[in-house]
């Protein structure tokens, strides 16, 4: 199974961190990148293709395998 190591970025980024109170302190919390966009746009492959399946058979491991291709190709449609 072929992976690219681009990831796209982030597919919910986040500016900084937030700050909130707990108690009678200020808290701040840790900057967040959110998960990448190639891991978003494989789960909404994935939960498409299950949504809908092909009448094969097969396994859990090849649809992930397909969905990052899948995923693959729309990170590639992006940049052209």
């Amino acid at each position: 199974m072929e992976m690219t190591i681009e990831t796209g970025g982030p597919a919910f980024p986040s500016e900084g961190g937030h700050k909130f109170v707990s108690g009678n302190e200020i808290r701040k919390t840790l900057p967040s990148s959110g998960m990448d966009l190639r891991d978003y746009f494989a789960a909404k492959a994935m939960q498409g293709r299950t949504a809908n399946p092909l009448p094969n058979n097969s396994s859990i491991q090849d649809v992930a395998a397909w969905a990052y291709r899948q995923a693959d190709a729309m990170i590639a449609a992006r940049t052209k």
